[in-house]
């Protein structure tokens, strides 16, 4: 794992992406895209890893495509050229929510335009008090739906206020995202990295097959009635009681002590 974009960090158990063009508030450029891609499908055959955070350096996590190296080159591009673009950044997207790990969103600062869809396309997302976010795809006058946002975000808030954001593309301070559900925390930006090691300890020490099957379903059961998301259930656990953490589980209830999870750090 060696990419040249941004900042590839692993400890252990945890991978920590970290976007690093400050200067540029963590715009995303070409090679960026390509190479998240690449990472999130990478990582999802690295068994070692049980816990993937994604954040940025400076004052803003990322704020979208940048307007040189990206927006004003794509002005030149042809049909087919600009759906390769777009199904690029689909494909970051797809990436992120097929990978079998948790993935946390550490917001250290503005979210904007494709950053928000990144922040949205993550598992959790814990936020310093100064991550305002927006989804600014209309202010450049293209569709608020895009990179899953009109997909992802009425699951999280709803449809009435997805539409708001995606409609207008305007800001919302970290207060009210949390408030809507958007953030599932927000916290004082010194304090932000220790929220996010505090959270990532929990899930590195979870069932690695109970999380990556819970990230499963809760994918796959949008688009299930109520039967068939209940049988496919029923299907899923019952082969994980016949693994060796449903077993650790009892043992560790029993015992009155904290369950070791099959390959969790002690």
């Amino acid at each position: 794992m060696s990419p040249r974009s941004f900042r590839y960090e692993e400890a252990g158990p945890v991978v920590t992406l970290r976007l690093d063009r400050p200067q540029a508030l963590n715009a995303l450029t070409f090679e960026v895209y390509r190479e998240l891609t690449d990472t999130f499908r990478a990582l999802a055959g690295r068994e070692g890893v049980r816990v993937v955070v994604l954040t940025g350096t400076g004052r803003a996590f990322c704020t979208g495509g940048d307007v040189r190296d990206i927006i004003g080159e794509l002005l030149g591009r042809d049909e087919k050229a600009l759906l390769e673009f777009t199904t690029l950044t689909c494909d970051l997207i797809r990436a992120m929510r097929a990978l079998p790990r948790p993935i946390v969103a550490s917001l250290n600062g503005t979210v904007a335009g494709a950053g928000a869809a990144l922040a949205l396309a993550s598992d959790f997302r814990l936020a310093a008090d100064t991550a305002k976010i927006a989804f600014l795809f209309v202010k450049v006058g293209l569709s608020g739906a895009d990179m899953g946002a009109a997909h992802l975000l009425p699951r999280l808030i709803g449809l009435g206020r997805a539409t708001e954001l995606l409609m207008t593309g305007d800001f919302i301070d970290a207060a009210e995202a949390f408030r809507i559900g958007l953030y599932n925390r927000v916290v004082p930006a010194a304090e932000l990295p220790a929220a996010t090691a505090a959270l990532t300890d929990g899930l590195v020490r979870g069932p690695l097959a109970g999380l990556a099957a819970t990230k499963a379903a809760l994918e796959a059961e949008v688009d299930m009635d109520l039967e068939a998301a209940l049988q496919a259930e029923a299907r899923v656990q019952a082969g994980l009681m016949r693994g060796p953490d449903f077993r650790e589980g009892f043992e560790a209830f029993t015992e009155r002590r904290p369950p070791r999870f099959e390959g969790a750090p002690e």
